[in-house]
């Protein structure tokens, strides 16, 4: 490299920005094309993309065959929000030029971000058929199919990648641990937690931690949920995500204080994360905590009242409380937010009935039962409902339909007798 333009990067490394740049500008008149390659990449890196291009602009005009000036180009039209010329130069880089790889890579990005995801696919697939043993392809496709959620495709092309021997050595992710996160993704839990820990020999990094801690979890492997969370969370204590994670895992293995103890710094750490107020609820309404479970819940509720695990959660333990006018408070509290969910329904029916509202609950009642699975209890509530309002002919195929899920009910039996005779 240029001993002028060695001696400006380190003013620039070294914090002197303007001073480094005024000594580059100097040079690019006399500079060599080699030089002034190196210079554009500076630029690019710095942030300069105008004036990057402006110098891969010249290059290319000086060299029409060299596709890599065009691939650089290219990458400097889209970080300048000029994806139509990106597009257009990409494609006129030939087959037989060592640049037509990266080429390849870069439209199918190009096209992914447009939500043109089967021109993308059709791109990389085509460069696969005419490069078959290439790694990079392999892995290109295997994240088109991991971020488009086919994760049976995408494990199959990372495993052809790992299986190649040729994996590039700067990847920002070791195969193994996008292996393992294909494999999590779609429920194959043994298989990933193999792939983590083999990915995580080499670098130790936050994600990888955390699929591990996670897919543990799935398997009930609660001591390596722990150890992985831990120290994840020692590394990057602002990997707020964690907490929840690490707290259930704590619950999970009844130690009771350590899940406490770790929504708190999850909670300090970030204030407005949802699911580490939810985990507190739960933790607090299990120990018998139940004054402070309920407030937690309500933080949660007050924060985002779309938050459907919370308000469910919420309402299970009205019921369970049989605190009725909690119960409608909170529904009517959803109304104003123009929450709608069939599972409200069938509570704020529960909790009319409870407070003799019958001609309300049998409404609600009606709108829960138009989507929600009939299980034994809302079958039994329902039924309860619509006798106490006087509708028979709805509470009848209701009881037969519980008796026909619990044949052993007589209490069903008789009552049914009992109706069909009155």
């Amino acid at each position: 490299m240029n001993e002028k333009l060695q001696e400006a990067i380190k003013q620039i490394e070294s914090g002197y920005h303007e001073k480094g740049l005024e000594q580059v500008e100097k040079m690019i008149k006399e500079a060599d094309d080699e030089t002034k390659r190196t210079i554009a990449e500076l630029y690019y890196e710095l942030g300069l993309v105008d004036k990057a291009l402006e110098l891969a602009e010249e290059l290319m005009f000086r060299y029409p065959d060299h596709g890599e000036l065009f691939a650089f180009a290219s990458e400097c039209y889209i970080e300048l929000g000029k994806e139509e010329e990106a597009l257009d130069m990409l494609n006129e880089i030939k087959k037989e030029d060592p640049a037509f790889l990266q080429a390849q890579l870069l439209l199918a990005d190009l096209y992914e971000s447009q939500g043109l995801e089967e021109v993308a696919e059709t791109k990389l697939l085509q460069a696969l058929e005419i490069m078959p043993e290439e790694s990079v392809l392999q892995l290109g496709l295997a994240e088109f199919y991991l971020n488009r959620g086919d994760y049976q495709q995408a494990a199959g092309y990372y495993k052809k990648a790992l299986s190649s021997g040729k994996l590039p050595d700067d990847l920002p992710v070791d195969p193994h641990v996008r292996l393992a996160e294909a494999y999590s993704a779609g429920g194959q839990f043994e298989e990933a937690m193999e792939h983590y820990k083999e990915g995580l020999k080499k670098e130790q990094t936050s994600d990888g931690l955390f699929g591990l801690g996670f897919t543990a979890l799935q398997l009930e492997d609660y001591d390596t949920a722990v150890d992985a969370l831990s120290l994840l969370l020692e590394q990057d204590p602002d990997y707020t995500s964690a907490y929840g994670s690490l707290a259930k895992a704590y619950m999970d293995i009844k130690k009771w204080e350590e899940a406490g103890e770790t929504l708190k710094e999850g909670i300090n750490r970030d204030e407005y994360n949802e699911e580490l107020y939810l985990e507190m609820a739960k933790l607090q309404l299990s120990r018998g905590e139940t004054g402070e479970g309920r407030e937690f819940l309500k933080k949660v509720i007050a924060m985002n009242p779309s938050n459907v695990s919370a308000v469910q959660e919420a309402l299970y333990f009205y019921d369970e409380a049989e605190d009725y006018e909690e119960m409608i408070e909170l529904i009517r509290f959803l109304d104003d937010y123009n929450e709608f969910d069939p599972m409200y329904e069938r509570f704020r029916a529960k909790a009319l009935f409870e407070e003799n509202e019958i001609s309300a609950a049998a409404q609600a009642m009606d709108a829960a039962l138009t989507t929600l699975t009939r299980d034994e209890r809302l079958l039994e509530d329902a039924a309860a409902v619509y006798l106490t309002n006087r509708q028979k002919e709805k509470a009848v195929p209701l009881l037969e339909e519980l008796l026909e899920l619990d044949p052993d009910r007589e209490d069903i039996r008789l009552r049914l007798e009992e109706l069909k005779n009155s």
